[in-house]
């Protein structure tokens, strides 16, 4: 089917080349994250499954009517439910993730008490809409209205969630020979979380590359060295295209732009150490105006205290 004649509320589709394809989540509509389809010839692989049923369930038909053929593999680049929630809709093939990512899955996105965790979103999103209308930054109004419809839709959704683990896991590498192409699956580590893995096709060089990889967006921080360690060899490899986990298609130069940002936060906290300045007097102080159009609520706050803990420790 041709890509112009399919349609979705959740997301737009991009064709890179034959057989592969970008699904762009749409701002606020419930898929939250980018995810991605390839077709290797005689097997289909989908790259995350966005953070609602709904937009999982799309995915996957979109996926279908693109290939004309049934999804043999899904590969969930780390354990964040915008990432992962929409594995459900996928239970019939082989999820694929590092073991680390299907433990922190399995720990952290467990739903014992439906009840409790429809009444916490709600609270959630309460909050949310109190803090709104006190702000007055635009970048930071837009977020919050972001975040505000993205929550809304996994709220909807907490109903009929259901939490699907990977039921393959690999360590640092994982290639799976199409007839027409080859999906490289590689973790090099953590960073943004403690485990962080992309999809590479050395035919198209074209990476999909989860939230290792974002256009003007804060990423949050489990530790700022090991993510720049990981991006290094990253850039290692023979890439043209990105598609980050969210935002628009980029190059391999939002590579070297996610350095630049996490050089600079540690620069940031280093210089703030050595003034004697508290970590108050730090969260305060002007953010840069390269990052200052990076959405992300209090994204910048955020990343400055985690890697001020970092550089404490």
């Amino acid at each position: 089917m041709p890509i112009s004649m399919i349609q979705s509320r959740f997301f737009s589709l991009a064709k890179l080349s034959e057989g592969v394809f970008a699904a762009i989540a749409k701002k606020g509509a419930g898929a939250m994250s980018n995810a991605g389809i390839i077709d290797l010839g005689n097997e289909v692989v989908v790259f995350d499954t966005f953070t609602t049923p709904s937009a999982a369930r799309d995915l996957r038909k979109a996926a279908e009517d693109l290939t004309q053929k049934e999804i043999k593999y899904v590969f969930n680049s780390h354990f964040h439910g915008d990432h992962t929630f929409g594995n459900q809709i996928f239970q019939d093939a082989t999820i694929i993730s590092t073991p680390a990512t299907r433990d922190l899955h399995r720990k952290n996105n467990r739903i014992e008490d439906r009840d409790k965790e429809l009444e916490e979103t709600k609270q959630y999103l309460r909050q949310l809409k109190e803090r709104a209308k006190t702000e007055s930054d635009p970048v930071l109004l837009s977020s919050l209205d972001t975040q505000l419809k993205e929550m809304s839709k996994v709220c909807e959704a907490i109903s009929d969630l259901e939490i699907v683990l990977p039921n393959l896991t690999f360590e640092e590498k994982l290639v799976i020979h199409g007839t027409d192409r080859t999906a490289e699956f590689y973790c090099f580590g953590g960073g943004h979380t403690e485990s962080d893995a992309f999809l590479y096709i050395p035919e198209e060089k074209i990476a999909f590359m989860g939230d290792l990889v974002l256009e003007n967006l804060h990423p949050p921080l489990f530790h700022s060295q090991e993510f720049k360690d990981n991006l290094l060899k990253v850039r290692q490899l023979d890439i043209e295209r990105i598609v980050p986990g969210h935002g628009n298609i980029v190059t391999k130069n939002q590579i070297d732009v996610m350095i630049a940002y996490l050089t600079h936060l540690n620069e940031k906290v280093t210089r703030s150490i050595e003034k004697g300045m508290t970590l108050e007097e730090l969260l305060v102080s002007e953010i840069s105006a390269d990052y200052a159009a990076w959405t992300g609520i209090d994204g910048y706050k955020r990343n400055l205290n985690a890697v001020y803990q970092e550089q404490n420790r």
